[in-house]
C-alpha cells in the first residue's frame, strides 16, 4: 500500500500555506512535503505536524533569488551559496523533523567542470547531512518545464550518484518528469529501485491528478509495493479544480473528500 504524502506547495492551495497541513490531515494524508517552506516559522510548521501526528516527508533547499533560480549545486564559483542553502535547509528540516532534503542542481549545462563541482558539493553536503541523519535527493527535471536544468535523465543522475559515492545521497524518482523525458516507467522503476529514496507522482500531460492522462498509476504503485519500496510517494500535482474534488483517485487508499468531511 503506498504511503501518500500531500505536496502542500501544490495541493490545498485554496488555503493559507500552514492551514494546508490541517487540510491534508483531514483528507487522510499521513505526511506532507513541500518545496520552499522558509517564509513560514518552523516552530509553527512543527506544531501543526505534531497536532495531527503527521510526518514531514521532504523539503527542497532554498533555490536562490528570482523565478529562474533552481539552486547552486552544479554552478562553479557558487560553492559558498550552496553551503549556505544547505545549512538553511538542514536547520529547517531539523526543526520540523524532516529527514529528506531535495538538493537543487541549478540551471547550467553539464560539462566536465560543472559535473566536478556538483560531485564535490554533494560529497561535502552528504557528510554534513549524515551528521543530522538526513538523506539528500537528486531529481532529474524535464526540459519542457525546466529549461537548461543540470539534471535531465535518470541515467545521468545514477552515473553521478555512483561517482558521489555516499549512501545518504539518493535518486528522487518523479514519474511525471521521467515519463516526459524517457518513458518506460515500469522498466525504470524496476531498474532504479536500489537508487531512489523518494518518489513523486502527477498526471501526464498537464501535471494534474494522477488519474488524468497517459500514466497507469494503480499499476505503478502496485509495482512499487512488489519491489519493496516503503518510502513516501509525494503527490506533487496541480489540481485541475479544487483539491478535494480531485482526490477520488486516492480513495482506494483511504484518502479523499469524505475524510475531510
Amino acid at each position: 500500500m503506498p504511503k501518500l504524502a500531500a505536496n502542500i506547495s501544490m495541493l490545498f492551495s485554496e488555503r493559507p500555506f500552514l492551514d494546508r497541513i490541517d487540510a491534508a490531515a483531514a483528507a487522510g494524508f499521513r505526511a506532507v512535503e513541500c518545496q520552499y517552506p522558509y517564509d513560514y516559522p518552523a516552530a509553527e510548521f512543527a506544531a501543526r505536524l505534531a497536532a495531527w501526528r503527521l510526518a514531514a516527508a521532504l523539503i527542497n533547499v532554498p533555490p536562490g533569488e528570482g523565478e529562474a533560480a533552481r539552486g547552486f549545486a552544479a554552478l562553479p564559483g557558487r560553492e559558498a551559496e550552496f553551503d549556505a542553502s544547505l545549512e538553511r535547509a538542514l536547520a529547517y528540516a531539523g526543526a520540523i523533523g524532516c529527514h529528506r532534503i531535495h538538493v537543487l542542481a541549478g540551471r547550467v549545462v553539464p560539462t566536465p567542470e560543472t559535473e566536478a563541482v556538483f560531485i564535490a558539493n554533494l560529497r561535502r553536503a552528504a557528510d554534513r547531512a549524515a551528521r543530522a541523519q538526513v538523506v539528500l535527493t537528486l531529481e532529474p527535471l524535464n526540459a519542457k518545464d525546466q529549461p537548461v536544468y543540470f539534471l535531465r535523465t535518470t541515467s545521468q543522475a545514477v552515473a553521478l550518484l555512483d561517482r558521489i559515492g555516499r549512501d545518504n545521497v539518493r535518486l528522487q524518482f518523479d514519474f511525471y518528469h521521467c515519463q516526459i523525458t524517457e518513458g518506460g516507467l515500469a522498466e525504470h522503476a524496476a531498474r532504479l529501485h536500489g537508487y531512489f529514496g523518494h518518489v513523486q507522482i502527477a498526471g501526464v500531460p498537464g501535471r494534474h491528478e494522477p488519474d488524468c492522462g497517459e500514466i497507469n498509476y494503480p499499476f505503478l504503485l502496485e509495482l512499487l509495493d512488489r519491489l519493496g519500496y516503503d518510502g513516501w510517494v509525494g503527490c506533487e500535482y496541480r489540481p485541475a479544480a479544487g483539491t478535494l474534488d480531485g482526490l477520488g483517485w486516492a480513495s482506494r487508499w483511504g484518502i479523499g473528500a469524505s475524510r475531510a468531511g
